[in-house]
């Protein structure tokens, strides 16, 4: 193969008594692996191109150790590691950054996320829900929903408590890495495909789901939902809810500029410019009429959400009165107005 995949890893998982995979621990993934090190895994495995999970025995993973040794240090350490095994082996290659086809190639993409080697949005995530089974996440890993009453029995028969912390299709991100520089307060509430950025700190109310984030530093305080990348410096109050809206190929693509304050129970369906200011209980949509007024708080002009969309240095509020939206800046209203006018 001369053409450089897009991502190769290898890992540990977990598998059901039929031999599906359950979930795929990378200790090390590879976004762009060096050309010496695929020629290698090529010539080990057989490796035909495309997109592939290929299962390897412990002995296969010693071979490609020594392989590695002389190539990359730290992969052949993890290797070297992983002939230990007593469950099962996967590399994982990915040709392309395509539709995904398998649990393996599922799990690959999500650690890419959390490792911070793609930002969200910068991967191709089509598929995942239905590749990815629903799990029961235990104090013994991962375990088939089918297979979980006959564990939990076995469990008690030997004077042990199989604990269930949840039953979902996503497990928790510090279950297969913790990023440096981060606070987290709950770690159940971050969801491996997270994008936690150095300096971020999420507190016990914080949500963030895969293939959402911040890029620090921030606080987290309410929920960020799949597809949302926050900027630097911002900070979504507690109770805060975003809302993405749907693009093409299935992805949820909404932004949230850097130095934000998304007030307590507030929530937003179009991105934010720097500098944006949402008021607490203010949920914005696209579609949400918004008054704009002046340095004199007259109205200037009405118009969508999604017209403002991506503006900086903008205060989203409710009148108390009248209950409408209005948006001031701290530009000219009549400025902003003009620049939009031009835009559109």
């Amino acid at each position: 193969m001369s053409t450089t995949p897009f991502s190769l890893a290898f890992g540990v998982g977990t598998q059901n008594r039929q031999g599906t995979w359950l979930e795929v621990f990378y200790a090390q993934p590879l976004l762009n692996p060096a050309s010496e090190l695929v020629a290698k895994v090529v010539e080990k495995l057989g490796y035909q191109g495309g997109n592939q999970a290929i299962a390897i025995t412990t002995n296969q993973a010693g071979d490609l150790a020594e392989a590695l040794k002389h190539i990359d240090s730290a992969q052949a350490a993890l290797l070297t590691r992983l002939a230990e095994s007593q469950k099962p082996l996967v590399v994982t290659l990915l040709a392309e950054d395509a539709a995904l086809t398998s649990p393996p190639e599922a799990y690959l993409k999500l650690h890419l996320l959390s490792h911070r080697l793609v930002k969200p949005h910068g991967l191709n995530l089509s598929g995942i829900f239905p590749l990815l089974p629903n799990v029961a996440w235990t104090s013994q890993g991962a375990v088939d929903l089918a297979e979980l009453a006959e564990r939990q029995l076995e469990a008690r028969l030997k004077g042990e408590l199989l604990e269930v912390f949840s039953v979902d299709k996503f497990p928790k991100m510090t279950d297969y890495v913790v990023p440096s520089g981060v606070r987290i307060a709950d770690s159940a509430r971050i969801r491996l495909g997270a994008y936690v950025g150095e300096g971020t700190t999420v507190m016990h109310e914080g949500f963030v789901n895969f293939n959402a984030g911040t890029a620090g530093p921030g606080m987290i305080e309410g929920r960020v939902s799949a597809g949302v990348f926050v900027g630097k410096g911002s900070d979504l109050g507690g109770g805060c809810s975003t809302m993405g809206t749907l693009s093409g190929g299935g992805n949820i693509v909404i932004s949230v500029g850097e130095g934000c304050l998304i007030g307590a129970n507030a929530g937003i369906g179009i991105p934010l410019g720097d500098r944006n200011t949402v008021e607490s209980g203010l949920y914005i949509t696209a579609g949400t009429k918004v008054a704009l007024l002046d340095a004199d708080n007259q109205l200037v002009k009405v118009l969508k959400a999604r017209d403002l969309a991506g503006q900086p240095d903008l205060l989203f509020r409710r009148n108390s009165q009248t209950g409408a939206v209005e948006c001031k800046t701290h530009k000219s209203a009549i400025e902003l107005n003009e620049a939009l006018h031009a835009h559109n």
